[in-house]
């Protein structure tokens, strides 16, 4: 690391919204980026745009730093992680970025690498994916859940605390399993009902282009990358399915309420969900 305490040079392997607006931030400040991706347009784009300065291969060669940092489909990382392991033991900091934490700080844990590794969920994504969706200063006042190997804090989490500190993020430290199902309701239920709404309007054959502001905003999750979503849906599964099985519930509920005619049942849901939206805590119906 500098003298200033921030780090001389960067590993980042994948360099989509989430990598690449790491390498850009990190250039900002006079870090050294190696960068690795399986596109390898998006990474000629970096080297040309000047941000990755060397260019690594598939096989990683060279690919050392300061910090790694995996910005890859959360399914992949345990196994990139494997592969990064001698190298990752002799960072100050190894992170990845991904939307589930329990499998990838396992593998963490298994390779013995609790000295050096803190899992990381940047709560700054976008529909939007690949190098031309990523930007200067996309974390900046974003939340960054980290979890360690361990519940213990660690001289690496204050590493770590730093590093996205350092992009102008806020963070909050949380073990794997409890983030897991904690982004379950806050994260994964959000997009997969927006998609789940894209796919009933596809069904009836309405384009986005024809919905209105809220519409839009509701179904923008829907345009986001299937491979990464297909990825955190499948590895999350146990607690996205009980937040789904919940909003399968409320759905159901208010379709009863519409085909009754109950007036006031339709109108009590309604209520309930804007006391929520105000901050309150809406008491459930009797009914």
């Amino acid at each position: 690391m500098s003298e200033d305490g921030f780090f001389k040079s960067a590993t980042i392997i994948g360099l989509g919204l989430i990598g690449g607006s790491i390498a850009r931030d990190l250039v900002a400040k006079g870090v050294r980026v190696r960068g690795y991706d399986t596109d390898r347009a998006r990474l000629d784009s970096a080297v040309r745009e000047g941000i990755v300065s060397d260019p690594l291969d598939v096989d990683f060669d060279g690919a050392g730093a300061d910090v790694i940092v995996l910005a890859v489909p959360v399914d992949q990382a345990p196994g990139l992680l494997r592969r990064l392991a001698r190298l990752a033991r002799s960072a100050r900091l190894v992170t990845d970025v991904g939307s589930t934490k329990t499998s990838i700080v396992a593998e963490a844990r298994a390779l013995g690498l609790d000295a050096s590794f803190v899992g990381a969920h940047p709560m700054a994504g976008d529909h939007r994916s690949g190098w031309g969706a990523s930007r200067r200063d996309l974390f900046v006042d974003a939340l960054v859940y980290l979890s360690p190997t361990s519940a213990v804090r660690t001289p690496v989490v204050e590493v770590a605390s730093h590093f996205w500190r350092s992009l102008g993020a806020t963070t909050r430290i949380m073990e794997a399993d409890e983030h897991d199902r904690h982004v379950a309701w806050t994260s994964h239920l959000p997009h997969l009902v927006s998609t789940a709404l894209g796919l009933a309007l596809a069904s009836a054959g309405i384009g986005r282009d024809a919905l209105g502001p809220g519409g839009r905003d509701t179904t923008r999750l829907a345009g986001s990358s299937p491979e990464m979503w297909t990825a955190i849906a499948t590895d999350n599964r146990a607690a996205i399915e009980e937040a789904l099985a919940s909003a399968e519930r409320e759905v159901a509920s208010f379709r009863s309420a519409l085909l009754s005619g109950d007036v006031g049942l339709v109108r009590e849901r309604f209520s309930r969900a804007q006391a929520w939206f105000d901050g309150q805590s809406p008491k459930r119906s009797s009914r």
